[in-house]
């Protein structure tokens, strides 16, 4: 079995709640709602989960031995770099495009003052 694409659904910079992922397997099975979270330790990989009880929850779908589960780790965390890089780059061409407007502005009104 195949990891065929992976998608970072949300990324988020606030709260333990990182990312919401979607896996496709062999572009024919995909799973959504794996979540990455912040723990104690660093990052962690959350599959999809339903609760049970008052504060118990399983997983609906998951990895049946540690191969498959460390590959689906590397690959989720490998795109969510990627995303997190591209967010924080994208941020940073926004902000200097602000300061770039504001510029022009501020030159505008001393121009139009004199």
């Amino acid at each position: 079995m195949n990891v065929t694409d992976v998608r970072i659904r949300k990324l988020r910079d606030e709260g333990k709640m990182k990312a919401v992922v979607s896996v496709t397997f062999d572009d024919a099975f995909v799973v959504h709602d794996i979540k990455i979270i912040e723990g104690q330790n660093g990052l962690f990989v959350a599959m999809p989960s339903r609760k049970i009880g008052e504060a118990d929850y399983r997983d609906i779908a998951h990895p049946i031995n540690q191969e498959m589960r460390n590959l689906l780790t590397d690959v989720i965390f490998e795109e969510y770099e990627k995303a997190k890089h591209l967010s924080e780059s994208e941020e940073t061409e926004e902000s200097e495009e602000t300061e770039e407007t504001e510029i022009e502005q501020t030159e505008n009104v001393q121009e139009a003052e004199q």
